[in-house]
């Protein structure tokens, strides 16, 4: 699904606990120590993640339909 508004995109982020803020980016992290190993992984407050980024494009940020408020 694609979120064109920034104020509907920063209300999934705050209703998602997996997702946070990059930049104008999203991500979302999941804990677990094999991110250590992981090309995506992510080392945030001494504690290793896997990290999905969902980059703002010119249409908007293209996200799972698993975020769908």
């Amino acid at each position: 699904m694609i979120i064109k508004n920034l104020e509907q995109m920063e209300k999934i982020v705050s209703k998602n606990k997996g997702l946070c803020w990059v930049g104008w980016d999203v991500a979302d992290r999941r804990r677990t120590e094999a991110g250590r190993t992981a090309i995506n992984g992510v080392r945030v407050d001494s504690q290793w993640y896997v990290q999905t980024l969902y980059p703002l494009t010119s249409n908007g940020w293209d996200l799972p339909n698993k975020y769908r408020m």
